[in-house]
């Protein structure tokens, strides 16, 4: 498929897609005002968009998540995040939310693993890195629908000419 026969969903009506951004804008307030570090709320982004498969969010995402500190070894085992030691009590409780929030496993599941991440967070931290997960789960949605392209973008450590394939815009 070609650009030009791609359906961007989030250029056919702006409206709805600033109200998405305003959302997301909202959520990320919350977030914040609620006392999540970035790291952790970029962590929740990276793992739902991985899993629901969306390049371009993951592109955006592992970018912001290296720019908010969380470290290029935490970001490579991301799948694997319960078999490690490298996430404190607040990143695997985002993470739980993160998967649980995309996943929507059978209620028992989902009840044990609200609680488990409840023990790490504050009510205010809990609801809004749900919130944050639905946001993101929102966003991954848009772009897979419409395609949005990854291009390959220039990077500091590479020789001239060179290009990565892990950049675009959106």
């Amino acid at each position: 498929m070609t650009e030009q026969d791609r359906f961007f969903l989030d250029k056919s009506d702006p409206s709805s897609w600033r109200a998405v951004n305003a959302f997301s804008r909202k959520v990320g307030a919350a977030a914040k005002d609620a006392g999540t570090p970035a790291s952790v709320v970029e962590l929740v982004n990276v793992r739902v968009s991985q899993l629901n498969g969306c390049a371009f969010c993951l592109d955006l995402h592992v970018r912001k998540a290296e720019a908010a500190g969380v470290t290029a070894q935490q970001l490579a085992v991301l799948p694997a995040w319960r078999d490690t030691v490298l996430f404190n009590a607040v990143e695997r409780a985002a993470l739980i939310i993160a998967e649980t929030v995309t996943l929507l496993p059978d209620e028992n599941t989902r009840h044990a693993e609200q609680a488990a991440a409840r023990e790490a967070l504050n009510d205010e931290q809990y609801s809004a890195l749900q919130w944050t997960a639905i946001a993101i789960n929102a966003f991954n949605r848009i772009s897979i629908l419409s395609g949005h392209p990854v291009r390959p973008r220039k990077t500091a450590s590479a020789p001239a000419g060179a290009t990565t394939s892990t950049g675009g815009a959106r």
